[in-house]
């Protein structure tokens, strides 16, 4: 009843029995460190998360090395919903900073679609979520070039962290490093490092102390071809 997430205004409200119910399915309250994996690829026994504060990312690698960052879990997204369906996760999750996890059984997912319609609904609305931000992110790595690409991240993550109450000022912390964005892209180091110079020397937004400011948003937009949609209060499990 006291979760500070509840509050924030990306998040649609929910009965006082829905969240009796949600805390009676927790398990454990997590704190993991940066750079500590919350899913690890071929995880059997992975359970379901809300990530309750922090930022982590979903990927995929190959056996060379070589990594596929899928997309960038902010507060209140639903982590591991695709490794509690499956026998064992085909994908890893990252904590990019510290992270506090609510944690879930996966064994009780089943008996949500059995008994909680409403609240299975709203599983399945997070997951069909998450595929459409992998599809603005594929569409970016097919069809952007690197400067589009670069500045239709930084917008998306922009207004995802405004609709959380992270952005003040036009400004919001960021974690992202080169490589990162180079692994979320598809773009070499080289590439991402000489385009993101460059987008900063236009003016488009600045960086310092891990905090990165939009100096010209309707710009950003506008290179990005992403515009201006109505918001959605989504819910928060």
């Amino acid at each position: 009843m006291a979760c500070p997430l509840r509050l924030r205004p990306a998040f649609k409200d929910k009965s006082d029995e829905e969240v009796r119910f949600i805390q009676s399915m927790k398990l454990d309250h997590r704190w993991l460190p940066a750079g500590a994996d919350i899913i690890h690829p071929g995880q059997e026994d992975a359970e379901l998360y809300t990530l309750f504060s922090g930022w982590a990312f979903r990927y995929k690698s190959l056996p060379d090395g070589r990594r596929q960052i899928l997309n960038i879990l902010l507060p209140g997204d639903l982590a591991g919903l695709q490794a509690a369906l499956l026998n064992a996760a085909q994908h890893g999750i990252e904590a990019l900073t510290d992270v506090e996890l609510c944690v879930f059984p996966r064994k009780r997912v089943w008996e949500l679609f059995q008994h909680r319609p409403a609240l299975s609904y709203e599983i399945a609305w997070l997951g069909s979520r998450e595929e459409c931000l992998i599809d603005e992110n594929l569409t970016s790595v097919g069809q952007r070039n690197a400067g589009e690409r670069i500045a239709a991240l930084v917008i998306s993550l922009y207004r995802r962290a405004e609709a959380l109450g992270l952005v003040s000022e036009n400004s919001f912390e960021f974690p992202l490093k080169q490589q990162q964005f180079a692994d979320a892209l598809g773009l070499s180091l080289v590439h991402t490092n000489k385009t993101w110079a460059k987008l900063r020397r236009a003016g488009l937004f600045s960086i310092a102390n891990g905090r990165l400011t939009l100096l010209n948003p309707r710009l950003t937009e506008r290179m990005a071809l992403l515009f201006d949609e109505a918001p959605v209060h989504r819910p928060l499990i």
